[in-house]
């Protein structure tokens, strides 16, 4: 669930030192490939079963609502991405569309807290999926809880530690996490083949005094976190081939792909388990290989969910804690925020600074459905202002051509992001406390800052455009 690091060199550059280009070694295959394995994960692995519980039958068609709008969006950040092929991420196009530096920290602050909400969820699902498959009897509470925390704290130290990132891995991930969900699908066919489930259930509405509309949408702010990760794909743009012919057809049909596969899963899950059966507890995919092949080792698919959670919460760990060190060296965030270890040459200060928070955040949030629905209420206010920007960015032009939108694409999709914010919506109020406390706590980190820098004269810096972030000091 990442999306941008600010750029910024440990050291100053003198005008004899320059900074080696990336190599572009992507092409559309492997482009394809992280794309859908950024956007496969917890998701779909962990909220399928409270999606069920809104809507009942037609648990597919919030994901379906929440694929379209994610695409709107896809679009906005096409027409960025191949306009500005060495800019990376929302913070950055916010700051070239307005040039307001606090509007591009909050944006950018707002980025940070959605990884470690993600992350949260990840460890949440972690341990849900953990305790069923190796069947410790935990149903949810401390000892959920427990390993949660566990599993945050093995994910900071391997963060600390230093990962060196690469596509070829993510590949492997990316299969792995597939592995899981095509086994849900295929267990699903073959039952629905065979005579088994109730494939009827696709079919039916929930029913009550708020008719179909507002359940459906209330389902959706859940299911959009299922769709997030895409946006992750500008940070490739530099180390792409071809980034202005290859990314608008790849994206799309990333989203397509994975869009499709959501569905696909809903349509088994629904017609092998019912929907107040998959909306009890945290572990709704496991229950859907249980009916439909109670001869298959639950163990094997509760690793596959475990690995592909587990992949989800380091990404966004790491993405969080790079994120706020580089704001610190932007003089944005406290300059303690941004002390790299001496040996191990990672930010060590603030991998702490986001583990602490997502400890809070397992320890006293802790259900998925509030961790997750946090994370996509922030990301959905990211996306509007996203699409605002690809308007505003019109008066911009450029020598090249580029990917352009057109103008009511992102209008819609600003106008969807918001609405899907919204409080009308029935999200869960907690959710807007969360998300509150979180950026309350970054306006806090950032008016102290202001004033540290005020009275030592220093100068905050400007977000850089030239070149691609994320890769953190130890790389």
């Amino acid at each position: 669930m990442s999306d941008m690091t600010l750029n910024s060199p440990v050291a100053a550059k003198t005008p004899t030192q320059t900074e080696p280009s990336l190599k572009r070694v992507m092409g559309p295959w492997l482009l394809l490939l992280f794309i859908v394995g950024d956007i496969l994960g917890t998701g779909i692995y962990a909220l399928t079963g409270q999606v069920a519980k809104q809507v009942g039958g037609v648990v597919w068609l919030p994901f379906l609502v929440a694929f379209v709008v994610a695409c709107m969006t896809a679009f906005s950040y096409l027409e960025l991405v191949t306009k500005y092929p060495k800019a990376a991420g929302a913070a950055l196009y916010a700051h070239r569309a307005f040039g307001i530096h606090f509007i591009t920290f909050i944006v950018a602050f707002a980025v940070m807290c959605s990884g470690i909400t993600s992350a949260a969820t990840a460890s949440r699902a972690f341990a849900a999926n953990f305790a069923g498959a190796f069947q410790l009897g935990l149903s949810g509470g401390f000892g959920i809880t427990l390993i949660g925390l566990l599993f945050m704290t093995l994910v900071a130290a391997v963060n600390l530690r230093g990962v060196g990132e690469s596509v070829k891995v993510n590949v492997v991930l990316t299969l792995v996490e597939l592995t899981g969900l095509l086994i849900i699908i295929f267990i699903g066919l073959w039952a629905i083949g065979a005579g088994q489930g109730d494939v009827s259930r696709v079919t039916q509405f929930p029913t009550g005094e708020t008719g179909i509309f507002w359940p459906v949408i209330a389902a959706t702010t859940l299911a959009f976190f299922a769709m997030v990760g895409f946006e992750d794909s500008v940070n490739m743009a530099e180390e792409c081939t071809d980034p202005t012919r290859h990314f608008p057809k790849v994206l799309l049909i990333g989203l397509g792909l994975t869009g499709v596969i959501y569905v696909l899963v809903s349509v088994s899950a629904i017609t092998l388990v019912s929907p107040e059966q998959l909306g009890e507890g945290e572990t709704p995919l496991l229950k859907v290989v249980q009916a439909g092949a109670p001869g298959f080792p639950i163990w094997i698919f509760g690793f596959i969910t475990m690995f592909a959670v587990a992949n989800s919460a380091l990404i966004n760990m790491l993405m969080a804690s790079r994120l706020i060190y580089g704001m610190s060296r932007e003089h944005v965030l406290p300059a303690v925020l941004g002390k790299v270890h001496p040996s191990r040459r990672t930010p060590y200060i603030a991998i702490a600074f986001t583990t602490l928070l997502a400890f809070a955040l397992i320890a006293f949030v802790g259900e998925v459905p509030a961790l997750g629905g946090t994370t996509a209420l922030l990301l959905l206010c990211v996306f509007t202002v996203v699409n605002v920007a690809v308007l505003v960015l019109r008066k911009d032009s450029v020598e090249h051509k580029h990917f352009r939108t057109p103008t009511v694409v992102p209008v819609i999709g600003a106008l969807c992001c918001a609405f899907l914010a919204g409080p009308w919506t029935g999200r869960d109020p907690v959710q807007y406390k969360v998300a509150g406390i979180l950026i309350a706590i970054g306006v806090v980190l950032w008016i102290i800052t202001a004033l540290l820098n005020r009275s030592m004269g220093v100068t905050a810096e400007e977000p850089s455009m030239e070149n691609i972030g994320g890769k953190g000091p130890e790389n």
